[in-house]
């Protein structure tokens, strides 16, 4: 699943390398020029990162490598968070501390106000936003890194579509049924007006900054889709600790009545409730073989304990056989 192409440009290595042009002056050159004129950002946001298993110090570490600088906004965390952020030892990270006013949970309203507050400190041409469960793997960087290239300078180009994998479970299962998002833009060029658009799972551009504060739904981005897959890490966790995250994660959607009545007798997460599960057989970024390595989620996929409804089950046939998606959500315009 991840990019393994060996035919790489002069210009997507690291600046440090500097044997791949030793008999060839123009490149350096070419290659100091281009690295010099885009600035790439990157932002995320986290709170009780390590409480909540979340892998966001290799989702960082991931993208470390192609961007020039990293904006982390960390919320309010008593779990070491900070420490482990500053433990990676780069200067490229800057942390922004914020306080989650717990107020504006609702709605996933908290979410997108932390997207937001990494998107005003950043300074680069184009901004790269990871989630604090999102990782990116080392042999797509390159390849990345080309896109963003060629789509600078194409006007009608706003961002970049990640196909995404989904994991649940264990990691050699990843969700591929209706109930999973499939694409999300995840890179797009900086503009004051791009905004995180309802609770951050994506971006659209607004008229002005109030007209986003007050709730208006702004113009879906006009964006091209690459083959970079974003390793989502969202569903892999031991099934009681799953069940934590997920009252943590639904609290910032809904008020505590209707966490108590969905949460209060649910012992675990039984990650055979979903509609469909394929197997994974692809290799997973680096950065995160020593958290797979020590992983005690043990989990059997079941088919038939699946969840999904006949009419989800009929759609899901029809798109194995065709490729399409009928009524996909999608928050974006394909170029």
């Amino acid at each position: 699943m991840a990019g393994t192409s060996s035919k790489i440009d002069s210009y997507f290595f690291d600046r440090n390398d500097f044997n791949i042009f030793e008999h060839n002056p123009l490149k350096k050159a070419v290659f100091f020029m281009n690295n010099e004129t885009i600035k790439i950002s990157a932002t995320t946001y986290v709170r009780n990162g390590l409480k909540m298993m979340y892998p966001f110090i290799q989702s960082i570490q991931s993208a470390l490598p192609l961007i020039d600088e990293y904006i982390v906004v960390l919320g309010d965390s008593n779990d070491g968070s900070r420490e482990a952020i500053l433990n990676i030892g780069s200067t490229k990270i800057k942390i922004v501390d914020t306080i989650w006013d717990m107020n504006m949970r609702e709605g996933g309203k908290l979410f997108a106000l932390q997207s937001n507050i990494g998107l005003d400190h950043a300074k680069g041409d184009w901004v790269l936003h990871l989630q604090a469960d999102e990782v990116i793997h080392e042999n797509d960087l390159a390849k990345l890194k080309k896109y963003i290239y060629q789509c600078n300078d194409q006007p009608k180009v706003e961002g970049l579509l990640f196909p995404f994998l989904n994991f649940r479970g264990d990691y050699k299962h990843i969700h591929t049924g209706r109930q999973a998002h499939r694409f999300e833009i995840r890179a797009f060029k900086r503009n004051l007006l791009i905004r995180s658009y309802k609770d951050s799972q994506g971006f659209r551009k607004f008229n002005s900054l109030q007209a986003c504060v007050e709730g208006e739904k702004g113009e879906k981005l006009h964006v091209t889709k690459i083959d970079v897959p974003i390793f989502h890490y969202n569903c892999v966790r031991p099934p009681k600790q799953m069940k934590e995250k997920a009252k943590v994660f639904s609290s910032m959607y809904y008020n505590d009545e209707w966490i108590e009545r969905h949460f209060n007798d649910l012992t675990e997460i039984d990650y055979n409730q979903v509609d469909k599960l394929e197997v994974f057989e692809g290799s997973h970024p680096k950065v995160m073989e020593e958290i797979i390595k020590n992983s005690d989620c043990e989990f059997v996929y079941d088919p038939f304990k699946s969840n999904s409804s006949l009419r989800h089950k009929i759609l899901n046939r029809i798109e194995d056989i065709t490729g399409y998606r009928i009524g996909e959500y999608k928050n974006y315009k394909i170029i």
